[in-house]
């Protein structure tokens, strides 16, 4: 209810909604008057939306990469990726006016459609691409909450399609006075001051807190007299890997390939060399993209490196796929049977077995990090230079003899690697002095009281001297490399790393870095060879 204002022509207040109070005449809005009016606030706040997400997307193209990553194919991903913010500006301005409403919550309504679409059909297959709904403003893994943030947009969209462009600023301005059309001006305007002050405020808030949690942890590591130099700590922790855990006894299989013939895991580890497993779907966009790189790889890295694709769907499609690229080892399974079993829920995505069974790197998620991985079996990786001036060798691959190593223990009596042969061992590369280490000593500690039988026996290479090595309270094997000589041969660069090898003596696993990796290693279930 507000007091009445002069107004004129077909926006004249209608003589029933005025009341008499106190000598005053008010004007009472009737209920379409209302509702016109929640129906300009909410096409303001959908305007507000869309013109706010393709703002940041011009501020940060991503050259269709988001497209592919929800699985639009390759040839369709760059167009799509340069429409979808023009088509966010063309809906923002038609929601606008009034006359053109309708249609800007038609158009509203048919991109949310499509992004609910996009987002439900990722999150039935298990994916979760990050969603770059506002360029890189707000990047994040889309979820189920992603899914319902659309449907209530549109809601709101279908709500404006319906009832058109409700109240217009015309008729706005025709039934407020000078002063209340200044004071809703400057409310508007205050509240977009809080929100970005508030947002602003968020940030400073999460940047200080980092900064504080840095300081803490330098302050505790000069209160225990350890150098300040080694405390580089980590903004957050580092994230589990994905997939099954390194060491882990590689889950057995027998699947068809696309002539009838039965292929098991034995069998594709039968050549002695490394097996990655490559799970795929042919109606996954970003799997065909990666299918010339696949039958590439495979010609590639014959005899050296075994690849199979192991795909959903017929007989039928997959050949269509894959023939194109003349890729071989294209087994079918049901469903998600064997992917489930490495816990690869989502396409495309790899892991390494090693040739004794085991599985050798976490998993590759998307085709960024699949080609990753197969670079590390292709190439050499490039020397890593170390704190000592010397240079890491490198790291030998999954599948090769592990390096020479015979160094003196606490008691200066020599150790060989060699006399570890018969079961599975996990080489770990410390430093007393090192902060990284000392966090982790006592998940260490309480792992080597409670270690089961079947895990990784444990053998610690360290710098310091022996007394500073006896302080840490460790009752496994320690070795002394003064000059880290060891751990460039393996191609560790610090601390704390470590590298799996199975009861053959080879390398069983990629060098693992930082503590939650070589814990991993460390709570391996494996067998012997």
């Amino acid at each position: 209810m507000i007091r009445a204002a002069p107004a004129f022509g077909r926006h004249a207040a209608p003589v029933e909604c005025i009341r008499e109070r106190n000598g005053e005449r008010w004007y009472h809005p009737s209920e379409e008057e209302k509702m016109d009016a929640a129906l300009l606030v909410v096409r303001l706040i959908l305007a507000g939306v869309f013109g706010f997400s393709a703002v940041t997307k011009f501020l940060a193209p991503d050259d269709g990469q988001t497209m592919r990553d929800f699985g639009v194919p390759e040839r369709f991903s760059r167009p799509a990726g340069a429409f979808l913010p023009v088509a966010e500006v063309i809906v923002a301005l038609a929601l606008i006016p009034a006359v053109s409403a309708r249609w800007g919550g038609l158009g509203a309504l048919i991109l949310l459609a499509l992004f609910c679409a996009g987002i439900g059909v990722n999150l039935a297959r298990g994916r979760t691409p990050d969603c770059h709904c506002f360029g890189q403003f707000r990047s994040e893994p889309i979820g189920w909450q992603t899914l319902a943030r659309n449907g209530v947009l549109a809601l709101l969209a279908l709500a404006v399609l319906i009832g058109g462009g409700g109240t217009s600023w015309s008729e706005i301005g025709d039934s407020l006075t000078v002063a209340e059309g200044l004071s809703l001006a400057l409310g508007v305007i205050l509240l977009a001051a809080l929100l970005g002050g508030g947002w602003l405020a968020l940030q400073l808030l999460q940047q200080n807190g980092r900064l504080l949690v840095r300081l803490e942890a330098l302050e505790a590591q000069a209160a225990n007299g350890q150098p300040l130099a080694a405390a580089t700590p980590q903004a957050e922790p580092e994230p589990e890997p994905a997939g099954l855990r390194i060491g882990t006894v590689a889950p057995a299989f027998e699947l068809p390939d696309l002539d009838g013939e039965t292929h098991s895991l034995a069998a594709l580890r039968g050549q002695g060399q490394p097996v990655m497993l490559l799970f795929s779907d042919p109606g996954c966009g970003p799997c065909q993209a990666l299918m010339p790189d696949i039958g590439r790889w495979q010609r590639e890295q014959e005899g050296k490196l075994t690849i199979a694709l192991i795909s959903r769907g017929t007989v039928e499609a997959n050949r269509a796929k894959s023939a194109e690229h003349s890729i071989q080892r294209v087994l079918l399974q049901e469903n998600s049977d064997v992917s489930g079993q490495y816990q690869a829920y989502g396409t495309p995505s790899a892991v390494l077995v090693s040739p004794a069974g085991m599985i050798a790197s976490p998993l590759a998620q998307g085709a960024t990090a699949i080609r990753a991985l197969v670079a590390r079996q292709q190439e050499p990786p490039k020397p890593v230079p170390m704190a000592n001036g010397r240079v890491a060798a490198p790291a030998p691959a999954v599948g090769e003899p592990a390096p020479a190593l015979a160094l003196p223990d606490l008691d200066g009596k020599q150790v060989d690697l060699a006399a570890f042969k018969g079961h599975p061992t996990l080489v770990l590369f410390w430093n007393p002095g090192c902060g990284f280490c000392q966090r982790l000593l006592p998940e260490l500690k309480a792992w080597e009281q409670a270690r089961p039988p079947e895990s990784p026996n444990l053998l610690i290479v360290s710098t310091g001297t022996a007394a500073a090595n006896r302080a840490q309270g460790l009752s496994s094997p320690v070795l002394l490399d003064q000059g880290f000589g060891a751990g460039g041969s393996f191609g560790a660069h610090g601390t704390p790393m470590g590298v799996l090898i199975d009861a053959e003596g080879k390398i069983a696993s990629e060098t693992a870095a930082g503590g939650p990796a070589v814990m991993a290693l460390a709570g391996a279930t494996v067998t012997n060879a």
